[in-house]
């Protein structure tokens, strides 16, 4: 009998992880809060959901012969570095080719994970997860957490004295879209890092002011 087990989210690593599974001849079932798959890569006009998403103007800064996986390389009219758009269209192509979509249960958020009281013996876990309301709750041989670790955004707001004075917007880039919404403003980025360096470009076209 074929061991059962769970993979939380359905992003770039939670996709590699379900095919995984099955050429491991395992039962694979994948829990993914959202409505689709792709992760951070899958655009939104917002981030009311507290996902971090990528941003509108996104281009990948890795060749595509490096970001591929291993057995499904990009086709050849893809771009050598590509928009947010073609890299999930990528994503979605790997998971139609090797039939993963039926593994995944959307709008699923996994609300524990428990080990079993024979734990010891059987290596067993308890997740309880949530659909629209409903819990279920299920046993699995072994869990796989594939949340990335960009899921959580970090914004050390007691790490500036007298942050709580400032009367401006404060938000983290997780949050950021498009550079239109701060026409004329003064804006200070954080962190010169991938997505610092690019937000601070691109808002130096719009923004009367970019200081990093």
């Amino acid at each position: 009998m074929a061991k059962k087990v769970a993979v939380i989210g359905a992003g770039v690593s939670g996709l590699s992880s379900i095919k995984c599974c099955l050429d491991e001849d395992l039962e694979p079932t994948c829990f993914e809060r959202s409505n689709d798959i792709g992760g951070l890569w899958k655009f939104t006009e917002s981030s009311k959901d507290g996902m971090t998403r990528v941003y509108k103007s996104l281009v990948t800064n890795v060749c595509k012969e490096m970001s591929c996986y291993s057995d499904f390389p990009f086709q050849e009219d893809y771009p050598n570095f590509m928009n947010h758009e073609k890299f999930w269209d990528y994503l979605q192509e790997f998971a139609e080719h090797f039939d993963l979509l039926k593994y995944i249960q959307f709008k699923t958020t996994v609300c524990s994970i428990t080990k079993r009281p024979d734990f010891f013996t059987t290596g067993q876990w308890d997740v309880v997860t949530e659909t629209e309301g409903k819990q279920n709750r299920a046993v699995f041989d072994a869990v796989m957490v594939c949340t990335g670790h960009f899921l959580n955004p970090h914004l050390p707001l007691e790490a500036f004295p007298g942050i709580h004075k400032f009367k401006g917007q404060i938000l983290h880039s997780q949050e950021y879209k498009i550079p239109e919404v701060f026409q004329g403003k003064r804006v200070l980025v954080i962190g010169l890092g991938n997505t610092g360096g690019d937000v601070a470009v691109e808002l130096s076209r719009t923004a009367a002011q970019v200081l990093n």
